[in-house]
């Protein structure tokens, strides 16, 4: 009797369980075939960045480990479900996975934003809050925000080759990481590696300069060469022979000018000599001119002082009728009339 009393229980209980088990089960599979909701922000990455270009969008960039960038989160997506409604598409893009888009925006600090109608690019520098995002765009106030134009614009060439320079260094940081933090090297180690590697690459990139120039860049012939070499001497050589000619042209002027000096003065000294020996001859031939001269002289002398006496006898009385006469006149006739008188004897002599 106990032993089915047992059996009974047993089998009430089994029963309720599998009842209990058979009760949840539609629960959960109810709850399993819910589908997840997906999320309406589309991520960008640097294959599709182009969709940008079209029609109307607002980007998003960020790090996961930025908690600015966490804290907009539940903002963003919420802006993302009000996409349709606003007609714009919602972006974001991951900077720690595409360092080349964050190089070809110039993002500097996280997180950051941007406005693109018809790849035309704006900076948003407000909240990233819902109803400001929303004001932002329905009340179209990023007309009024400098769009980014010329070398600044992401399509532009400039912010391509920012891009690659962004991109190489976004790999090398994740080469650095593997290093220290997957192989355990020490990150001195991973520097010296860096280093080596920067000088290897540039010792290769000179070589291939070197190549694409002698590939490109025809050389002389080697006649040409030794002609142009030639040709080269042949001219320093005639421009030497000038200057040596030119030198000796000097020379030969500087002695030619003392030469014509020195003869000029030997014959001024025989001029002197023979005007004297003239002199000596006059007075030798002539003594009783001489004589004659002095006593013109001293006869002179007397008229000059005659009317020298005179003249000031005049004077006094006439102060007071007639101006002042000049007495120049009256010794240039005198010195006149000597004049004459020395001249007289001279000619006598010839």
């Amino acid at each position: 009797m106990a032993g089915g009393r047992c059996g009974r229980l047993l089998t009430t209980l089994l029963a309720a369980w599998l009842a209990a088990a058979a009760a949840e089960a539609p629960a959960g599979s109810e709850q399993a075939s819910l589908p997840a909701e997906q999320s309406r922000v589309q991520p960008m990455t640097a294959s599709n960045w182009t969709l940008v270009m079209e029609g109307e969008w607002m980007l998003k960039f960020y790090a996961p480990w930025c908690p600015s960038c966490q804290q907009t989160d539940s903002e963003w997506e919420t802006f993302a479900k009000n996409g349709e409604v606003l007609h714009i598409s919602v972006g974001k893009v991951d900077v720690i996975q595409e360092p080349g888009l964050s190089g070809r925006f110039f993002v500097t600090t996280l997180p950051a934003f941007f406005h693109a109608k018809d790849g035309i690019f704006r900076r948003y520098r407000g909240p990233g809050i819902f109803e400001d995002l929303q004001n932002y765009i329905l009340e179209k106030k990023w007309q009024s925000v400098e769009p980014l134009t010329g070398w600044k614009s992401p399509a532009s060439l400039t912010m391509s080759g920012m891009a690659g320079l962004f991109s190489i260094s976004g790999k090398i940081w994740h080469l650095h990481n593997y290093f220290t933090v997957t192989l355990g090297i020490p990150a001195w180690c991973s520097y010296v590696f860096f280093v080596i590697a920067t000088l290897v690459f540039g010792l290769l990139m000179g070589l291939v300069l070197v190549v694409i120039s002698e590939c490109f860049c025809v050389p002389l012939p080697r006649d040409l060469s030794e002609r142009s070499e030639q040709d080269q001497r042949s001219e320093d050589a005639h421009r030497a022979e000038q200057l040596q000619d030119a030198e000796e042209e000097k020379d030969d002027s500087n002695e030619e000018e003392n030469k014509d000096s020195l003869v000029d003065d030997e014959e001024e000294k025989e001029d002197l000599a023979d005007e004297d020996e003239a002199e000596e001859e006059e007075e030798e031939d002539n003594p009783t001119g001489n004589v004659d001269e002095e006593k013109n002289d001293t006869s002179d002398q007397g008229l000059l002082r005659q009317g020298s006496v005179s003249q000031a006898e005049v004077e006094p009385d006439n102060t007071d009728d007639l101006p002042e006469q000049p007495r120049v006149a009256d010794t240039e006739g005198l010195e006149d009339s000597l004049r004459q008188r020395k001249s007289q004897p001279a000619t006598k002599g010839l």
